[in-house]
């Protein structure tokens, strides 16, 4: 039996992962800042302290694999300064205690998984046909180079012979929180809200998909580097929201538009993230062999609301 060490095991994707793990006979271990008694079978605590950059070297010393999760919610709370900081060097702080805790204690650590984002990439250039492909640059604006930043900071495990991979996550779908949460919000009340103009494509993934990308990240040894952990259809933000209003309450809705000035209002800079296009294309990873689950966003938004 091998053992996964997780950090960020407590959010949504890391609660899902933790579950499918447990179902292929994994041991999971969850980082934690205070100590934990787990209730589940396979399932242990350990505690870390990214301020302080300890950790629990035993927990080190189990680990076969680290899946790297750990990072303050993007959207969560209005983006100020002080807030864009925390977003930061909640993931730059966390990589370098991994990195440091892997360099300084012995361990067999095969391969580490890290989380980033497609926030890697800027708006759709009109050049681009089939979506933006892991080669591209980050751009320049804060998600851009909080995703370069994040990705920087845990590269330097492949020094230490770590194999490493980073997954750069799109928009992810899922009934227990995120995104799916807050389009659904609207719709319960009759209202199917599109987002500006609502042409703005949305690379989405299923969360069992992410979770079985970041499994396959894992088990294929040949999976090294950054892959964008997409679905393979994209869909505009009008789309998206028309389908699951469909699915949700059939035509007894009213599609109305959110104008841009609203949520620049209501979100500050964060409302540049909901109202940019960003089309991303999962070629990379389905040439190393990933098949998904749910490559339409019907069948995925079926799936997800018929639990």
């Amino acid at each position: 039996m091998q053992t996964v060490l997780i950090t960020g095991g407590t959010g949504l994707v890391g609660k899902q992962l933790t579950k499918m793990l447990l179902a292929k006979g994994y041991e999971v271990i969850i980082m934690s800042r205070e100590k934990k008694v787990s209730q589940q079978q396979n399932v242990s605590y350990a505690v870390w302290n990214v301020e302080q950059q300890s950790i629990d070297i035993n927990a080190i010393a189990q680990a076969d694999y680290v899946v790297h999760l750990a990072g303050a919610g993007v959207v969560e709370k209005r983006w100020n300064d002080k807030r864009k900081q925390e977003i930061i060097e909640s993931r730059t702080k966390s990589s370098a205690l991994i990195v440091k805790a892997l360099k300084e204690n012995a361990n067999k650590v095969k391969a580490v998984v890290s989380s980033s984002a497609i926030g890697w990439y800027g708006p759709d250039p009109s050049t681009h046909v089939n979506g933006f492909e892991e080669v591209d640059e980050a751009h320049d604006d804060f998600l851009g180079e909080t995703c370069k930043l994040w990705e920087e900071s845990i590269e330097p495990v492949t020094q230490l012979g770590k194999r490493l991979v980073k997954l750069r996550t799109g928009i992810v779908l899922s009934k227990d929180g995120g995104a799916l949460k807050e389009f659904m919000l609207p719709i319960k009340f009759g209202i199917a809200a599109i987002l500006g103009s609502g042409k703005q494509m949305v690379s989405w993934i299923h969360i069992d998909d992410l979770c079985n990308i970041f499994i396959s990240s894992i088990e294929n040894g040949n999976l090294q580097g950054s892959y964008n952990a997409v679905a393979p259809n994209p869909v505009s933000n009008k789309e998206l929201t028309l389908s699951l209003a469909t699915i949700m309450r059939g035509k007894f809705f009213i599609p109305i538009h959110v104008p841009s000035f609203v949520l620049k209002i209501m979100m500050g800079e964060m409302s540049i993230e909901v109202l940019k296009s960003t089309t991303v294309s999962c070629h990379k990873i389905k040439t190393a062999g990933y098949k998904f689950m749910y490559p339409a966003v019907d069948d995925a938004l079926k799936q997800l609301l018929a639990k």
